[in-house]
């Protein structure tokens, strides 16, 4: 999720673990505590594309890390606020459920977040969530700011923050919901177009839990369809994309190129370079506008090609499409329904 969600989360957490013992510094520490794992990303001018790709949402992310740096951190703080009433227990379950709660949360959007790491370089995704959601930072945000103001001995302080809590769970538990309906009208949908599917993966579009994509992997190729809970119907348009895997075959074998296959979970297509070497689509975001008629670039794509000394290099691409009011007005009108 993005960072003002996780602080607020964060936050959130500090003070139901800590409010009524240190008052604000709890809300301040929580914050702290669901920042620090996406300081992963300081590490990126070190990185080359693969191993950026691979390090984001991985050591600082998992189990492992909340289980060891939780105690440190915990003995840390008690010693620096000795005086005060929080004791090294509760300073160490501040931070991590600071950090468990971040790494869950992250792993109900598209990324992937490698949770059981070094165990398992495994990105769970869950797909319920964009990873910037309004309907689940604002109210919680407006709880945790609320809460803020009263003392820390106030019982309404904490029936703020427990109510900000229990609508940000209540809205995620709801996608879960909304999810499966969608799913189920996709699956319909395949089924009766009489298209071949062995997986697929379905999410929901941006800034929003109503309009919902799926990308489905067919024997040759992937079929991405969109399905608001807003239509009238449940017919779903399905665009075929191939898979092309075999113009990867002159870079098979690089353990990066696998790796960035294996980051993709397989959803991928494979298009040629304009100048040189191949693209790889990465089919798990899918196109930013590809709920309209002709759709449009993929979100992230990645340029592979070998250099005169026949060493690989990847580079990746963002594309983005212009975002003006004719674009929010199409998007809102096709989120409310309108195919």
């Amino acid at each position: 999720m993005d960072s003002l969600t996780q602080i607020v989360l964060g936050a959130s957490v500090g003070e139901a673990v800590a409010g009524k013992k240190l008052g604000n510094k709890a809300l301040l520490w929580g914050a702290i505590a669901g920042t620090i794992p996406d300081l992963d990303i300081l590490a990126s001018p070190w990185l080359d594309t693969v191993q950026e790709l691979t390090f984001h949402r991985s050591v600082t992310h998992s189990f492992l890390f909340a289980i060891v740096l939780s105690p440190i951190l915990g003995w840390l703080l008690h010693r620096l606020y000795k005086k005060q009433e929080a004791g090294f227990w509760r300073w160490t379950a501040l931070f991590f459920l600071g950090f468990t709660t971040h790494a869950l949360l992250d792993s109900c959007t598209t990324w992937g977040t490698q949770l059981f790491w070094p165990f398992s370089t495994y990105g769970v995704a869950f797909y319920n969530i964009f990873v910037i959601d309004p309907l689940y930072t604002v109210p919680f945000l407006a709880f945790v700011v609320a809460a803020a103001f009263f003392s820390r001995k106030s019982s309404i302080r904490r029936k703020l923050n427990y109510t900000g809590l229990s609508i940000s769970t209540a809205y995620l538990l709801l996608s879960f919901v909304f999810k499966a309906h969608a799913n189920d009208v996709f699956e319909q949908a395949l089924k009766k177009q009489g298209i071949e599917f062995s997986s697929y993966i379905s999410k929901p579009t941006p800034l929003n839990t109503i309009l919902w994509s799926v990308t489905a992997e067919g024997p040759d190729g992937f079929y991405t369809g969109f399905y608001s809970l807003a239509d009238n119907d449940k017919e779903v348009k399905f665009d075929f994309d191939a898979c092309k895997a075999h113009l990867l075959n002159p870079y098979r074998g690089n353990p990066k190129l696998e790796r960035l296959l294996e980051i993709t979970k397989g959803y991928y297509t494979v298009e040629p370079a304009d100048d040189k070497g191949v693209y790889i689509n990465d089919l798990r975001f899918g196109e930013f506008d590809g709920w309209r008629e002709g759709g449009g670039s993929y979100v992230f794509v990645y340029h592979v090609w070998k250099d005169a000394q026949d060493k690989i290099h990847f580079e990746e691409i963002n594309n983005r499409p212009k975002v003006d009011q004719s674009y929010l007005s199409s998007y809102w009108e096709r989120i409310n329904g309108t195919k």
